[in-house]
């Protein structure tokens, strides 16, 4: 093993223990993991049209590849659109879902969210969309393709948002420490 490689798995080891103590913040009980989600249905009830289209689709994952996501994105054109990059086995992502649980049932009349599954099998998605239900869909990303287009190659999870135009203004590679944090951005980016 390479001096690199054994640095970044014992770095990778030690960031796991630390969550897993909670030293990290990484703690359900400042994510909220452990608490049950919004009432979506009456937090989106009387959404506009597109947005009310796309939470038709709650909690799936979709087929379709880059071409759907591409059609969704047009879709909502007129409306700012969050997507999160997650995969059920990242540990970042079971950390930060209940940020967009709970940003998309305060948001979601007015921001499109939308999720990216990539490089994960279908019933691990399922699995962890029935312990992390959203009100809107994820796309399947086996290939990385939807990955690309949002410029999030570069680990999990990551989050792009598109201005009302349909237009990607900005890509955080990595996770939010904390909503506030999300929050912020999609105020800074989302119009």
């Amino acid at each position: 093993m390479t001096q690199k490689r054994t640095r970044r798995t014992i770095y990778s080891l030690a960031l796991a223990l630390l969550c897993l103590a909670g030293a990290c913040g990484c703690g359900e009980d400042e994510a909220g993991s452990g608490s049950a989600p919004p009432d979506y249905e009456r937090a989106l009830a009387g959404a506009p049209k597109p947005l009310a289209d796309l939470y038709a689709q709650e909690n799936r994952v979709l087929d379709g590849g880059a071409e759907a996501f591409e059609r969704r994105i047009e879709d909502l054109r007129g409306y700012p659109v969050v997507v999160n990059k997650w995969a059920s086995w990242c540990g970042p992502c079971r950390y930060e879902f209940p940020f967009f649980q709970r940003l998309s049932a305060k948001l979601g009349k007015r921001v499109a969210f939308v999720g990216v599954d990539t490089d994960d099998t279908d019933a691990a998605a399922r699995t962890f969309l029935r312990d992390f239900p959203v009100p809107f869909p994820s796309y399947a990303d086996p290939d990385g393709e939807i990955a690309a287009e949002i410029k999030a190659t570069l680990g999990f999870p990551s989050t792009a948002i598109y201005d009302s135009s349909g237009e990607l203004v900005y890509t955080k590679q990595g996770g939010y420490a904390n909503q506030q944090e999300l929050a912020a951005d999609i105020r800074r980016y989302a119009r």
